[in-house]
């Protein structure tokens, strides 16, 4: 048995999104609830790097993949968990289904509600889309990113790779630079981090950081340089320009010389602070080619491993709460 499998202190109360068996945000979640998932994710990371990967905690679970936006990482890591979990994993390709012919949201909840499906895994481009299938299902529903709200799993990862690295989340100042606006994983990460104890900044053009940010009280920056000084943590953003309209940026070139990671920017953060981004990389846009793959500093690669534990701690649990009583 691994770690991940052996019993911890449940610390999850009866009202809580977790409880009804459901990951649709980090909002809402209790310091006890992320400690809770991602002690569980840390046991996965030792047993993923044996040779014999494969569990049995899910044998006869079925999960479904329903992706209505392409993803390469987060679809292929929750495939990945869960077939190492031992569950029935169905990807399912919107590009030629019903829903591509015009089925309703509602309509595709009850067609697959009808199938039972122990576990849905969505990704949607409307914020809030997750949630109104969570209603309208019997099974666990985890949320792989909707519109620009939430992604709450790359926020987990996100935790445990800092904490692997760290020791620990609290305490530590972390920037979150660059495309804050349109980021469904900022949002994820600034309500983990502020739960966890940590201080947040937000550093990036004032076109891409939302007044709304500075009214909740996160320190903003809009000078890379001073936002980073003595930093901790640099975590970067992909310039999302397929959800922009308009103009937010003259020029990748001068967004790269603004507020795209090089070495002489990392400077004002602490010697040992570590590097991170979400994926996928816009090499020479958000973050330069030497500093992405720093093997000192940066956990870009190690978040990607990080992401299939975290997944298959969230699985585990989630199916547990929906374990008959």
């Amino acid at each position: 048995m691994t770690a991940a499998a052996k019993s911890l202190d449940n610390p999850i109360p009866p009202n809580s999104q977790l409880a009804q068996g459901h990951l649709l945000g980090i909002e809402g979640l209790n310091p006890l609830e992320i400690a809770y998932l991602l002690d569980k994710a840390e046991g996965y990371v030792d047993h993923n790097r044996q040779v014999d990967k494969k569990l049995d905690l899910l044998k006869g679970r079925t999960q479904i993949n329903l992706f209505y936006e392409n993803s390469t990482r987060t679809r292929a890591s929750f495939e990945l968990a869960g077939k190492r979990m031992g569950a029935d994993v169905i990807n399912m390709a919107v590009e030629g289904s019903s829903i591509k012919k015009g089925e309703t949201l509602i309509d595709t909840a009850m067609t697959l509600n009808a199938m039972q499906p122990d576990i849905l895994v969505v990704r949607h481009d409307q914020s809030g889309a997750v949630n109104l299938l969570a209603q309208k299902v019997d099974g666990a529903v985890i949320n792989g990113g909707d519109g620009s709200h939430e992604h709450p799993t790359q926020a987990l990862l996100d935790a445990l790779t800092i904490r692997r690295r760290k020791g620990t989340l609290a305490g530590l100042t972390v920037a979150i630079c660059g495309d804050i606006a349109h980021s469904r994983v900022a949002r994820s990460n600034i309500h983990l981090l502020n739960i966890m104890g940590a201080r947040v900044r937000l550093i990036g053009p004032p076109t891409l950081v939302p007044k709304s940010f500075e009214r909740m009280g996160l320190e903003v920056h809009h000078d890379m340089r001073k936002g980073l000084k003595n930093v901790d943590i640099v975590m970067m953003l992909r310039l999302q320009m397929e959800r922009m309209q308009g103009s937010y940026v003259p020029s990748t070139n001068e967004y790269f010389h603004f507020w795209g990671l090089d070495y002489e920017k990392l400077s004002a953060a602490k010697p040992d602070a570590l590097i991170m981004h979400p994926g996928p990389m816009n090499r020479g846009v958000e973050i330069a080619t030497d500093v992405a793959d720093d093997i000192d500093r940066s956990a870009i690669r190690e978040q990607v491993e990080m992401g299939v534990a975290v997944r298959m701690a969230c699985l585990e649990v989630l199916c547990d709460q929906r374990q008959p009583r």
